[in-house]
């Protein structure tokens, strides 16, 4: 109606990780995942990335959209929006077409904003190699 774009349902998930598990290694998918454990791996989906506050991603995410409450140590390429809600913890860069951040969110990184155009061409964005901050830091406390 106001041309507002519209985000997915965030009750309807295809993919959930529960607070009990733990996935190690990679996940892709074409639809909706909601974490509420622990994944050391990097988070590739189509729809849109859901984080909830007990959450611990070590790992890149790339995303539509991403909604963040927990804890991410790692890249953020969200061609939508990216939403840090208070209890965010985030470590590592990001690329985003628009950034949400409320009070008492945490954010140690480095920020590009892509305009709406270039939001379908990754290769502008943040390589998945790239390390986060935390373990920039880890590299120069080593040396």
């Amino acid at each position: 109606m106001f041309n507002k774009k519209e985000s997915s349902n965030p009750d309807v998930f295809d993919t959930l990780i529960g607070i009990n598990s733990t996935l190690e290694g990679n996940i892709e998918t074409e639809g909706t995942i909601r974490v509420d454990g622990k994944i050391n791996g990097d988070v590739k989906v189509k729809g849109d990335v859901y984080i909830g506050k007990d959450a611990n991603v070590n790992g890149n995410i790339v995303a539509n959209n991403v909604h963040v409450s927990g804890r991410v140590n790692g890249n953020i390429e969200a061609k939508g929006i990216l939403r840090a809600l208070s209890t965010a913890q985030l470590y590592g860069d990001i690329l985003v077409q628009s950034l949400i951040s409320d009070e008492g969110s945490i954010f140690e990184g480095n920020c590009k904003m892509i305009p709406a155009s270039n939001s379908q061409n990754s290769d502008n964005g943040i390589s998945s190699k790239s390390k986060s901050v935390k373990d920039k830091e880890k590299d120069s406390n080593k040396a």
